[in-house]
């Protein structure tokens, strides 16, 4: 049975491209180090549905030893462990560079030792963008988006100058520099996936990571949502079932391993502005969620939407999940996990 590795695979993203995985009859081997709340239940979910071909290793990034046992035999590693929030990076910058430098470095250089390297693929941040001041922007009605008729119909390209904005920008783009730089300097087939705003079952959502599901858990929970700036920011929304399918693709495809880098988001079509996915969240529950309004926060970007055309060419992925579509599965896994009946869902039976 051909194997692959998930740093960070209790995780959301890690969970679900386990399960996908295994249900194809891989085996995967998580390296988690079960910090995060709920990682011990998606663990759990795992175990129950695919038994034996899931090894856990409890373990973090920064250890060596355990990055080389959990790298061992597998044909495809996927790093996805990191610190992921800006606010903890603001509180933790060395923390945060020895997760994501160092753990990085960790994997790479295990991977170097091999007689057979695994391929790679590292999901990086669109924060590796900074804070995007260069581009115009203007507001309509709904939301900010480019003056540029070109950035406002393909999203942002990966030729886009870096700036390595928040010690979270800096250490994820250090990262990021070096997965692309061991493609070139010493041959390993690697790739680096810049993500937008992800979402979808087994997300765990916080203030500072995962805002999506943290909207529909507190609107769940009749509790305010906290909105930093004024609500018109533009993000473009993937789904995380369409994440996996690009991770699977970029795993085996040799001219993505070749140190590319990829934009991966939503794109143009999957664009929303925060607003409007508390409107849509309302028209979901039945009832608009109370918003607070607070000041902008450290780097955040008014706009951010991916140009994902290059990884579409190479490989025939596009989303295929709409965002109204996403919310309300999401809705539906929540309220399934609390046993509570969605409105939306009350109101079509």
């Amino acid at each position: 049975m051909s194997r692959a590795l998930i740093t960070g695979g209790a995780g959301f993203v890690g969970t679900n491209l386990a399960h996908r995985l295994a249900s194809s009859g891989q085996g995967v081997t998580v390296l988690d180090n079960l910090a995060r709340a709920g990682v011990e239940q998606n663990l759990d979910w795992l175990r129950e549905r695919h038994g034996d071909q899931i090894r856990v290793i409890v373990g973090d990034v920064r250890d060596p030893a355990r990055v080389r046992d959990a790298l061992s035999g597998c044909e495809r590693a996927f790093h996805l462990a990191a610190q992921v929030a800006v606010t903890t990076s603001l509180h933790s910058p060395l923390e945060d560079h020895a997760v994501n430098v160092q753990g990085t470095l960790n994997l790479l250089e295990a991977a170097r030792a091999l007689e057979l390297p695994p391929a790679i693929v590292f999901t990086s941040t669109n924060k590796v963008y900074g804070r995007l001041e260069n581009i115009k922007l203007r507001r309509d009605e709904r939301r900010y988006e480019p003056v540029s008729e070109r950035l406002r119909t393909r999203g942002l390209p990966e030729h886009q100058r870096l700036e390595f904005c928040s010690p979270y920008g800096c250490s994820k783009g250090a990262a990021d520099q070096y997965v692309l730089d061991y493609a070139h300097s010493f041959g390993l087939r690697t790739c680096v996936f810049r993500m937008s705003c992800i979402y979808g079952p087994h997300q765990r959502g916080t203030e500072d990571q995962g805002w999506v599901a943290h909207f529909l858990l507190r609107a769940l929970a009749e509790e305010p949502i906290t909105v930093f700036g004024d609500g018109a920011q533009a993000r473009d929304l993937l789904n995380v079932a369409d994440l996996v399918d690009a991770l699977c693709l970029a795993s085996t495809d040799e001219q993505a391993l070749r140190g590319e880098v990829f934009n991966m988001g939503g794109g143009p079509e999957n664009a929303v502005s925060v607003a409007e996915v508390i409107e849509a969240i309302g028209e979901l529950t039945g009832e608009p969620p109370q918003t607070l309004w607070d000041d902008w926060r450290v780097a955040d970007q008014r706009w951010y939407v991916s140009d994902t055309s290059r990884f579409r060419e190479l490989t025939g992925w596009r989303p295929r999940v709409a965002v109204r579509e996403g919310l309300a599965e999401l809705l539906e896994c929540f309220c399934a996990e609390r046993g509570l009946t969605p409105a939306f869902a009350a109101r079509a039976s």
